[in-house]
């Protein structure tokens, strides 16, 4: 009966990982290498290093600490077979990252300094990204959903959008206008 439990969470953990992966590894990695060209492009060394040398290396740099981060994060996710949102990966995914790319960056004292600063800013930007989400999600849906009402004007917006009887209301008023405009010119 063990087992048979022990499979079926397998089951239900194995699908999500395989298909997330490019979710919650691959788009932030390039997102980072896009930010980091981005942060190339304000730096104070791009006079000395030159632009695209210091836009790629910026680029690289970043997506090579998210992909990092971003892997060990779904490692122990995996392990722990904890669900994708459990901000406790994250900060023992970014502990284990943050202490291999510090030791491999300033030796033992580096290595206890990123881990500590990829665990601290690694859930904190995991926590804001699932504070954030429902609400982009629900803006993008109220964008691209509807597709007979693809603009929504605000109320106090002087343009509105009529509806049939509106409209009606509307052309009745203006043909009342119209007849008494030409009514005038004949007088006149």
């Amino acid at each position: 009966m063990a087992s048979m439990s022990k499979s079926n969470t397998q089951d239900e953990v194995s699908p999500s990982s395989s298909v997330n992966w490019t979710e919650r590894i691959l788009f932030p990695t390039l997102l980072a290498g896009v930010a980091g060209g981005g942060a190339g492009l304000v730096s104070k060394h791009r006079k000395v290093h030159g632009l695209p040398n210091i836009c790629a290396t910026y680029a690289t740099n970043f997506a090579i600490v998210t992909a990092c981060y971003c892997g060990a994060r779904e490692f122990v996710r995996v392990s722990r077979t904890g669900k994708p949102d459990d901000l406790l990966n994250s900060a023992i995914g970014g502990f284990g990252s943050g202490a291999i790319l510090g030791r491999l960056q300033g030796g033992q004292l580096g290595a206890a300094r990123y881990s500590v600063m990829f665990a601290v800013v690694g859930t904190t930007v995991d926590y804001a990204t699932l504070r954030v989400k429902p609400a982009l999600r629900s803006y993008y849906d109220s964008l691209v959903n509807k597709k007979d009402d693809w603009l929504k004007l605000p109320e106090w917006s002087p343009i509105q959008v009529l509806d049939e009887e509106a409209l009606a209301a509307k052309r009745a008023r203006e043909e009342e206008l119209y007849r008494s405009v030409h009514n005038l010119k004949k007088e006149s």
